[in-house]
């Protein structure tokens, strides 16, 4: 392996592995897909490794791009921080950072972390809105978008802030009834509260170490936001998913149980989503930056 290695190469394939296909990471960056599969080709070669597989659609990173991948997004992130410092250490955020998030991690998670930031920069005023609802950014005037799970559409402009748990939850009223499963096949005599925004909200998948086990529920009631669920799932209207972050106090007291602790569901992402455009202002990198990290620490 060479020396010395072209870090010009690195944002490129960070874009690469987020949006998933050549044609979307050149898209977000601006240039030809042919830039993005030369740079990834000199860099493996460099590296000696192979990063990604490609198909005639998208590319999947290899166990090497998932490591490269995981390292990338804080280093390029601390690098932000370094280079904004450098504009000028004296510059003031100031005017207004609208941010919208889903409403229970807007609640738990965003909120405390915004309060710390506007404290930082007190000119600064901070709009923050909640909903599950996926946002027309530039007609609504949002800045910012906090998404949670897995990002469909491969044109948006993102980046990985962090991950979280999915964890199957259900009241004690439901379980006394109902009892407690011992295997993910047993969920499917449930009652089931499907969330409405995921894109098949009755089939789950379950791992259990090299076991896979994928349940059709039997769907009773549907609700579009997370709010709604947990309030049904406090009812004892059935069975459902929430995030870790989501259901922490409810677990601690006992009002929810987690169920099948042993078996996992998959790991979701915390995106931060930009408007269209190539670049982003001062204040949005650094509320970007700053959640990483607060993320990152929390994890």
């Amino acid at each position: 392996m060479d020396s010395e290695h072209d870090l010009n190469s690195l944002p490129l394939f960070l874009a690469l592995a987020e949006a998933g296909s050549f044609t979307a990471a050149a898209d977000r960056l601006g240039c030809n897909k042919s830039k993005v599969s030369l740079a990834i080709k000199r860099l493996e070669a460099r590296l000696g490794v192979t990063l990604v597989t490609r198909t005639t659609r998208q590319v999947k990173l290899t166990d090497a791009g998932e490591r490269l991948r995981d390292g990338l997004g804080p280093l390029l992130a601390d690098m932000d921080v370094l280079l904004n410092g450098l504009e000028g250490d004296q510059q003031t955020l100031q005017g207004e950072l609208c941010i919208t998030a889903p409403e229970d991690f807007a609640a738990q998670v965003l909120a405390p972390a915004v309060i710390d930031f506007q404290q930082q920069h007190p000119a600064l005023a901070v709009e923050l809105r909640s909903g599950d609802r996926v946002s027309d950014m530039v007609r609504e005037g949002i800045d910012l978008a906090i998404r949670l799970g897995w990002l469909r559409d491969s044109s948006l402009r993102a980046t990985r802030l962090g991950t979280f748990q999915q964890y199957l939850v259900a009241s004690p009223a439901l379980l006394t009834q109902y009892g407690m499963p011992s295997h993910p096949e047993q969920l499917a005599a449930y009652p089931w509260i499907a969330f409405s925004p995921l894109p098949s909200p009755l089939t789950w998948t379950f791992s259990h170490g090299q076991q896979r086990c994928q349940v059709r529920m039997r769907g009773a009631i549907t609700a579009n936001s997370t709010t709604v669920t947990k309030q049904l799932l406090l009812g004892g209207a059935g069975v459902s998913v929430l995030t870790d972050s989501s259901v922490e106090a409810e677990l601690q007291s006992g009002a929810l149980i987690r169920l099948l602790p042993e078996w996992q569901l998959p790991e979701g992402g915390i995106h931060a989503v930009f408007p269209p455009g190539a670049h982003s202002p001062a204040k949005v990198r650094k509320l970007v930056s700053f959640l990483r990290e607060r993320l990152g620490n929390e994890r």
